[in-house]
């Protein structure tokens, strides 16, 4: 790559963006107000949230048309919902309207009379809870018993098999033999008594918890809203009769049809009290690391300035996006706490690039020198950081696609503040600078100090000082460090050794850590910590994990069932299910082989089509899972038991085996079970993210190509890009945060934002002029270490709040989003520096020519009055004009 340049863009966005500042350093005013009057009129958006709030679970946390979706409509479309009388919960297409509640003895048997006596009163409890609804202006008064969903008999269905055959009479249950998990042939215990131990011949020898289940209607609408403020009723008023009834025996947890729903949407309050806490933490971090002991090149306003245009960005992207109608989702929530550490950054990199400047030119010059340096390289991050997240939206989870588009577009409006909002007050403040006035009260202060004075006076009223050699201000002293020290530090031969092998035991971490991450989302994690409903899934998980979903096995085309060779295949198609490792032998329940028993019982002819399809309208129970349209069957049902499915790893798999054998059964069949909307979600969530992760980085890449101008030093950008992404994915498992539609998320930003430092310093290293790769290195982390360190930190301290939240979902932002920038700047600040100075020597003969040039410039005279000359001469060899770019004239 000898001589190769890739400027031809990089040099023409330089002279734009140095005319753009000239143009707010003449117009200062003009630039501040506009955005200001902008974000006031595009605020007004803010009035539609409530409307545009999207926060529905299966929406927007499973995967936009995922297979068990069309499934269920087909099931919708062929088995309506029960017909009132006639229900069975097995039977639903979705998780029906219910209230739960889970008792878990506080000795280890709860198969005892106390237990059940107490058991007892909780049903009392719910079975007399009574709600008092306002329709047709009239008060109706409806408890459970008028509410709840109905058997063939026409009573309550029974909501335990246990509770229900000893409820008379509490004391049988020490005396009755209970068969596990066939209950007297007919109950199935297994979701319904947990914790259980057997004896040698099946029956329970003791268990645990038991489990109590109230279905309510759902017949038509009227029914639906009154099971709704029933179940609302419950949940506001259970846990006060619970501790009314002081249970001594059992303790209890509940949770209804609603509570995920309802739990989900209640964290997004959660972090609200997080913004004000938030901001107060960054301004203040801004204005520390901005603070001068100069009182004139003081940069406090600024900083806090910076803040606030980055508030600004937030309410006018967010506000736009409302007018527009775009669906507003929690986990765009975290997008303000982000938003605030990229605006800051980029302050960061502007007020740097200011410093450089020369003191005494005027203001409208100074601004067109910062925008020169320093847009370029904040474009370049804004670029990748902004299409990163628009390739977000790719994604199949609506949760996912709304916080993409509302940080990218954020983002967005950030880049533009800065360059209008925050370059006009940098340009106000280049005025006061200039006139030499107080930062605080904007009176003007000598230069020099005066000896007559006290030590205070000269430190607070006497400012403006500069460096008589290079003309701009003096480094601060964090950037002092990283010339004199840090950067020396660096590039010692044994440190380099030393990083490089560290750096290996930070692959190898991260490549063990990606062979463990764990798939899925947890649906108890939608929930803030001391939510009610956690309690009842860890005893779920605890005591009722031997049985899995009751599958549906639905035959979707019309097939004879009354010929003995369909009969086979179905059978053998139900037989093969029973072979896969998660589905019982024993448990499947066939309305075939039961209508054949019938007839052979009844000795009914079922041997041709209309007298198989005729005589089966004499069994009522059999036809809710056959669907009879104009004389043919269109479709029906059986039923397999799965078990086993413990962990995230065991849904994924149970899917995935059941789906494969459906496919390679002889009857066309699909399998369904209403928890396969949310399994679904393993099927696509690491298609999605490696999708969305190489995208991307195809992006960053030609991005980086195009706007840094080495080609080389562009795929260590990209390099620097797969190792972070590689980092935080291990890192992630090992934190315990598992690959979700959440998490997929902080991946999508996690390529946008490790762009960012290794861009800063790439870019910062191939525009230097140096002869050396070392020295090269060095003047990068000299004008930009401490920004990088600046802006790393102030993102930090943007979502570190989040660790506090009582929400899974703000809790996993702030843990990637903290191994992002942690992974970023140890990459920007120690690999990448290391390995631009090892391989960084770019066109060493072209080095060998501008080194005479170097030369040449060293031989004038170090004499004060010759330093003009001196500038000029690299002034010109740092545009090129010693080496003009034969493809760029």
């Amino acid at each position: 790559m000898t001589g190769c340049r890739t400027d031809c863009i990089q040099r023409p966005l330089s002279l734009v963006f140095y005319k753009l500042g000239k143009v707010v350093g003449r117009y200062p005013w003009w630039f501040l107000f506009i955005p200001m009057v902008i974000s006031a009129g595009l605020g007004a958006g803010f009035y539609f949230l409530p409307q545009r709030q999207a926060n529905d679970i299966e929406n927007e946390f499973t995967p936009i048309g995922g297979p068990a979706k069309s499934e269920r409509e087909f099931l919708r479309t062929h088995f309506p919902t029960n017909d009132s009388g006639h229900f069975s919960a097995q039977r639903l297409y979705t998780e029906g309207s219910f209230v739960s509640l889970i008792a878990v003895s506080m000795s280890d048997n709860i198969i005892n009379v106390d237990s059940f006596r107490e058991l007892v009163k909780l049903d009392e409890m719910v079975q007399n809870l009574s709600v008092t609804l306002k329709e047709q202006n009239a008060n109706v008064i409806l408890n459970f018993q008028q509410l709840c969903a109905k058997d063939i008999g026409g009573k309550c269905v029974p909501i335990n098999p246990l509770l229900s055959k000893v409820q008379s009479n509490v004391d049988l249950i020490e005396t009755i033999h209970i068969s596990y998990p066939m209950f007297e042939g007919t109950a199935f215990l297994g979701t319904y008594l947990g914790g259980v131990t057997l004896n040698p011949n099946n029956t329970v020898q003791r268990a645990k918890a038991v489990r109590l289940v109230y279905y309510l209607r759902e017949d038509n609408q009227q029914d639906r809203e009154r099971s709704l403020q029933w179940i609302e009723h419950f949940i506001k008023n259970v846990s006060q009769n619970i501790e009314m009834l002081q249970l001594k025996t059992v303790q209890t947890s509940y949770f209804s049809s609603i509570s995920r729903q309802q739990e989900f949407e209640g964290t997004t309050k959660t972090v609200i009290p997080l913004y004000s806490i938030t901001y107060f933490i960054t301004i203040f971090f801004s204005i520390t690391s901005c603070v001068r002991r100069d009182c004139v090149r003081n940069k406090t306003w600024v900083a806090s300035f910076g803040v606030i245009s980055a508030g600004l960005a937030v309410l006018s992207s967010f506000g736009l996006l409302l007018l527009c109608g775009v669906p507003f989702v929690v986990t765009a929530a975290n997008a303000p706490f982000l938003i605030l550490g990229v605006g800051v950054d980029d302050m960061f990199i502007m007020v740097s690039s200011w410093q450089q400047t020369k003191v005494k030119s005027p203001v409208e010059e100074r601004v067109g020198k910062t925008y020169e340096e320093a847009a370029v390289s904040i474009t370049i991050t804004t670029l990748t950081d902004v299409l990163a997240f628009y390739i977000g939206i790719m994604t199949s989870f609506g949760s996912v696609q709304s916080f993409c588009i509302y940080t990218g577009t954020a983002i967005l409006f950030c880049f533009l503040y800065n360059l209008t909002c925050f370059g006009a007050f940098l340009a106000l403040n280049g005025r006061r600078e200039e006139s030499n006035r107080h930062w605080l009260v904007c009176k003007k202060v000598p230069e020099q100090k005066d000896d007559h004075r006290s030590t205070f006076y000269n430190a607070c009223c006497v400012g403006g000082t500069f460096s008589a050699i290079t003309g701009t201000e003096t480094d601060h002293l964090m950037t002092n460090f990283f010339k004199k020290y840090y950067g020396p530090f660096l590039t010692n031969i044994w440190t380099k050794i030393i990083v490089l092998g560290l750096y290996g035991g930070y692959l190898a971490g991260s490549i063990y850590g990606c062979f463990q991450v764990q798939e899925g989302i947890d649906l108890r994690n939608l929930a803030t910590d001391s939510s009610y409903v956690r309690s009842f899934y860890d005893y779920e998980d605890l005591y009722f994990e031997d049985y899995g979903p009751r599958v549906m096995v639905v035959v979707t085309q019309e097939v004879s069932y009354w010929d003995v060779d369909t009969r086979n295949k179905i059978d053998t198609c139900i037989e093969s299910f029973k072979l896969t490792p998660y589905v019982c032998e024993d448990l499947s329940e066939s309305w075939l082989k039961a209508y054949i028993g019938f007839a052979e019982m009844l000795d009914l002819d079922i041997k041709d089509g209309s007298n198989f399809i005729g005589n089966l309208s004499r069994f009522p129970v059999l036809k809710q899972d056959v669907n009879i349209q104009s004389g043919t069957i269109k479709a029906s049902r059986f039923f397999i038991q799965t078990m086993n499915v413990t962990s995230a790893v065991d849904e994924k798999n149970m899917l995935n085996q059941v789906r494969d054998t459906a496919k390679s059964c002889e009857v066309p069949v699909l399998v369904y079970h209403p928890a396969f909307i949310y399994f679904d979600q393993y099927a696509v969530i690491i298609q999605n993210t490696i999708q969305n992760v190489a995208v991307a980085a195809i992006v960053m890449l030609v991005i980086s190509l195009l706007l840094i101008p080495n080609p080389l030093c562009s795929l260590w950008v990209t390099f620097a890009i797969a190792s972070i992404i590689v980092g935080v994915t291990g890192f992630m498992a090992l934190w315990n945060v598992n690959l979700d539609s959440i998490s997929m998320i902080n991946l999508v930003i996690c390529i946008g934002f490790s762009v960012d430092f290794s861009a800063h310093i790439s870019y910062a290293f191939v525009s230097n002029k140096k002869p050396t790769a070392n020295e090269r290195m060095i003047e990068a982390l000299h004008s930009l270490g401490y920004p990088i360190v600046q802006g790393g930190l102030s993102t930090i301290l943007g979502v570190i709040v989040l660790s506090t939240s009582e929400s899974y979902i703000f809790r996993t932002f702030f843990k990637i989003i903290f191994l992002v920038i942690a992974f970023g700047m140890l990459h920007g600040l120690v690999v990448l520096p290391v390995l631009l100075a090892l391989f960084g020597n770019f066109g060493k003969k072209q080095d060998n020519v501008k080194k005479i040039n170097l030369s040449q410039m060293n031989n004038v005279s170090q004499n004060p009055f010759d330093e003009t000359k001196k500038h000029v001469m690299t002034h010109s060899y740092m545009n090129g004009a010693f080496f003009p770019d034969p493809d760029c004239p």
